[in-house]
């Protein structure tokens, strides 16, 4: 039976920090206010012409040397971002010319938080199917150009950095119970108004509204705080109890849970709520922010850099929830 193993991550953010300090001088905020709400304390914006391609092949070309392929290796590459480089062609494809390719099949999705889940998810159906054996998956995001930097905007913008982070799928013939165990995915589009950015809106007859200046807060993302945070802890146990009983295991089996870093106060009430020691759930939200699609693949990369997860047998949990809303839970084994 064919499964899907991860052969090589890798991930790239600018090396331009933003620190709470930093925002402090730009909009009514403090350090002490970021981190008691978000448990955040820099994250990195770009500052010159960048793209969510251009920090994505970054992250792609490290995932490739560490699982010893070239990009004429790859049958298909899958590219997760909400923050394209341009209103279209897509990122995906921008990145694999960047990677040299002419003719390898290409696909962007616009899951934001719960890209990765999506993703995977979708690699898995390709290489379990036979229509392809070595997947590249892709999150990246460039949030910092299009975020709301006054205090009007707080809120939002001290949330979110920009960066890449990049997995390799091989399919392995294997009768062992490895790889992507189980998925589990959810969308509810009634709460759509909860987390987005209205404008442009290709639904209006003007795309840009005239009688609106270019600064009118519905070109910028908005959130329903309270009511993100709820639909959170009650819906991340949901999923994962779905995965786990889907892939046939039980919570104690779980080496590590990686969650979407959207929200350091979301992730410690998830792993409270599933009653597992507070060293279980991983996080990295304090260095980068939240990077939407590239989060739980640049987690799982910091992960495995630090020794945590990548050991034969050892069973990590991706977990997110975001815009759309979408939610989602998966379950690797590493072979």
């Amino acid at each position: 039976m064919k499964q899907s193993m991860i052969k090589g991550t890798g991930m790239f953010v600018p090396p331009n920090i933003v620190t709470n300090q930093d925002l402090e001088e730009i909009m009514d905020t403090s350090d002490e206010w970021i981190r008691q709400r978000t448990g955040i304390r820099q994250r990195h914006w770009i500052t010159e012409e960048c793209g969510s391609s251009d920090l994505g092949y970054e992250a792609a070309q490290k995932a490739l040397d560490m699982a010893g392929w070239t990009p004429e290796d790859l049958d298909f590459i899958i590219f997760a971002t909400l923050s394209p480089d341009i209103m279209f062609p897509g990122s995906g494809c921008l990145m694999a010319a960047r990677l040299g390719l002419n003719s390898t099949p290409v696909l962007d999705i616009r899951q934001q938080c719960t890209g990765f889940l999506y993703g995977l998810a979708t690699a898995d159906a390709y290489i379990k199917s036979g229509l392809a054996k070595k997947i590249l998956l892709v999150g990246g995001e460039v949030h910092s150009s299009g975020l709301d930097k006054s205090t009007r905007g707080r809120d939002v913008t001290v949330i979110f950095g920009d960066g890449a982070a990049a997995v390799c799928l091989e399919g392995i013939e294997t009768d062992e119970k490895v790889g992507l165990l189980a998925s589990a995915l959810h969308a509810d589009g009634h709460f759509a108004s909860s987390l987005m950015t209205e404008l442009p809106a290709s639904r209006l007859v003007d795309r840009f509204p005239k009688e609106l200046s270019l600064d009118d807060p519905r070109y910028y993302p908005v959130m329903d705080g309270p009511a993100i945070f709820k639909k959170a802890v009650r819906m991340l146990p949901k999923v994962t109890n779905e995965a786990l009983t889907t892939a046939g295991i039980t919570l104690d089996q779980i080496d590590l849970i990686i969650p979407h870093q959207a929200n350091k106060r979301i992730n410690q009430a998830f792993g409270q709520f599933l009653k597992v020691p507070e060293d279980k759930v991983f996080h990295n939200i304090e260095n980068y922010g939240n990077t939407t699609a590239a989060s739980i693949p640049l987690a799982l990369h910091e992960a495995m850099e630090q020794g945590r997860i990548g050991t034969s047998g050892q069973i990590v949990l991706f977990a997110g929830l975001g815009a759309g809303l979408t939610w989602g839970a998966s379950i690797y084994k590493f072979f």
